[in-house]
């Protein structure tokens, strides 16, 4: 049993082992874990609200912007991040150097409108003369009339095209969008086009805000049956304001034709998504299907879930940063993690002898892990060491080491009831574990609860520590227990030599043999009291009651006697 444990604890080291040092050779993991912001610097981007008439953004607008554009970024997969508002700005700070993709994120900050379909065309700005040579659109006249030909009856009344919009339609060039800075009207029809180029849109008033999204997702299409059709699909939830809208919406272009029946999803100025409406959603779940690939439909979700933005920003800077903190700071927490484990070392020395060694070999084992996981977390998921995950490892020494005490001083106890070593160290696992995991599980608890509700750093605490909770307890399962197993039946141990730190003699042991109680043999007075004394603090609340009525009663029947 004990060999079989460590057996599969060799195999979860070597496993971890293996992916690190595959990730390695064959793609771009490393031995050292990414640093966070604080330890390493990074990128810092200014973003500044944008508002029509030079209006001032309100608090409530940017706190709601803060808490999207940090979920932008986490659903890049950057860890430890910080986005904070400065003034009137909103400052993304990046650990590292910041790729284009997560750069894209940010920028891609404008808000989030559902319009409809006008008109739908090809994006070039060129018409073929009569001489059969393809010439460039002319710029719109800025005498041509740009009020509508009769009064709209709906957004998607063709009579917003006035014609000055439908020359600016004609030379526009979709290879020179319109600036993402630039804050389009929402109560006029604009011209956008598709995010790569590939089409051209006269669309109307915007009509449903992409704040009113509350949820968005990808996932296999399904029949009424349940079953999957293969294809991939984005849902969508709004809230109750949403759904009005988006049900007023399709009740309208469902019975349109073409283009006519589509809904642009515009964000940033650009088309995303162009959907025809096959049916009236009034239930505020409607589904985009489509040619979608499964990362082609987590890139919209994602677009969908978190380009909901209340207003628009312009990138104001960029720059490098460097690190709030630095290698000094790290060199200190190390320091620090090496002295409190110097201290516990010296402690379980002290307290158990050379039963301590198994705390610090297992100490040793829970560091091989973390270290192999918090390195392989650093390649695959982004994951970055801040100094506030520093100190998440060094706590969890004290924590760690909290577990193998629980256990020794078990086994102790079932060596003071005259137990032999192999059995109290059995009796003693079962007395143990039950302690050790309602232990664990509230550390996770707690870390789970923390990582959920805290934001930045605190994350980075948050995290190690429940990392860590986890290790631990598979290093006392498969290390420390069958370690102790296998100790328990060497000579030195089970002989309880002084030094072992299980003495039964030293501990106060009762020996029990055939329903007679004895007091070990060959102790000195003043070690047979110590033991007594020893014997009598470790006893459980149950057993000093019993004694108290033993010693009553036989109080009573002396007094009977005489």
């Amino acid at each position: 049993m004990a060999g079989r444990s460590l057996t599969w604890l060799g195999v979860i080291t070597l496993a971890l082992l293996g992916i690190l040092v595959g990730g390695i050779i064959w793609s771009s993991a490393s031995w050292a874990p990414k640093l966070a912001l604080d330890l390493e610097g990074g990128t810092q981007m200014i973003l500044k609200p944008n508002l029509e008439g030079g209006e001032q953004a309100t608090p409530e607008q940017l706190a709601q912007a803060v808490s999207i554009i940090r979920q932008r970024v986490d659903a890049s997969g950057v860890s430890e991040a910080e986005v904070n508002t400065e003034g009137n700005n909103v400052v993304v700070s990046i650990p590292g150097e910041a790729d284009e993709e997560t750069r894209k994120r940010i920028e891609a900050s404008a808000k989030l409108e559902f319009r409809a379909v006008l008109v739908a065309g090809q994006p070039s700005n060129t018409f073929v003369g009569e001489d059969g040579t393809e010439t460039p659109y002319p710029s719109p006249d800025p005498a041509l009339p740009n009020t509508p030909t009769a009064e709209p009856t709906s957004p998607s009344d063709l009579s917003q095209i006035t014609p000055a919009l439908e020359a600016q339609f004609q030379a526009f060039d979709c290879n020179e969008p319109v600036e993402p800075g630039v804050v389009q009207p929402a109560d006029e029809p604009i011209i956008a086009c598709e995010a790569d180029g590939s089409v051209k849109y006269i669309l109307g008033p915007v009509e449903v805000e992409g704040s009113k999204i509350t949820d968005a997702t990808n996932g296999m299409r399904t029949t009424q049956t349940g079953a999957t059709t293969g294809e991939w699909a984005v849902n969508l939830v709004f809230n109750g304001q949403g759904t009005d809208q988006f049900a007023e919406v399709t009740s309208r272009l469902n019975g349109l034709e073409s283009p006519q029946n589509q809904f642009a999803i515009v964000l940033d100025n650009q088309v995303i998504s162009a959907p025809q409406t096959l049916a009236v959603i009034s239930d505020g779940k409607p589904e985009i299907s489509g040619n979608f690939t499964q990362e082609s439909s987590k890139t919209l979700a994602d677009q969908l879930k978190y380009g909901a933005l209340p207003i628009s920003f312009v990138v104001q800077s960029s720059d490098q940063i460097s690190a709030t903190l630095g290698s000094s700071q790290l060199e200190i927490g190390i320091i620090a993690g090496l002295i409190g484990l110097a201290l516990v070392a010296v402690y379980t020395l002290f307290q158990y002898r050379l039963l301590g060694t198994v705390t610090l070999a297992s100490l040793v084992v829970a560091a091989v892990l973390t270290y192999l996981v918090i390195a392989i977390l650093s390649w695959r998921n982004g994951y970055r060491l801040s100094l506030a995950g520093v100190a998440g490892l060094i706590v969890a020494i004290g924590f760690t080491a909290d577990s193998f005490i629980v256990y020794f001083e078990r086994i102790r106890d079932e060596l003071r009831d005259g137990r032999g070593l192999e059995s109290a160290v059995e009796a003693g696992w079962k007395r143990a574990k039950r302690t050790i995991y309602a232990s664990k599980g509230v550390n996770l608890l707690a870390a789970i609860v923390l990582y959920v509700l805290a934001v930045g750093n605190v994350k980075g605490f948050a995290f190690t520590l429940g990392v860590t909770t986890v290790i631990d307890v598979i290093v006392v399962l498969l290390f420390t227990h069958p370690t102790l197993q296998l100790l328990a039946r060497t000579k030195f141990f089970s002989s309880g030599h002084p030094l072992s730190g299980l003495d039964p003699t030293a501990l106060g042991a009762v020996y029990r043999g055939r329903a007679q109680f004895r007091q070990p043999v060959d102790v000195s007075k003043t070690k047979a009291a110590k033991s007594s004394r020893e014997a009598t603090k470790r006893q459980t609340i149950a057993e000093r009651k019993q004694a108290e009525l033993i010693a009553a009663g036989g109080s009573t029947s002396q007094e009977k006697d005489s």
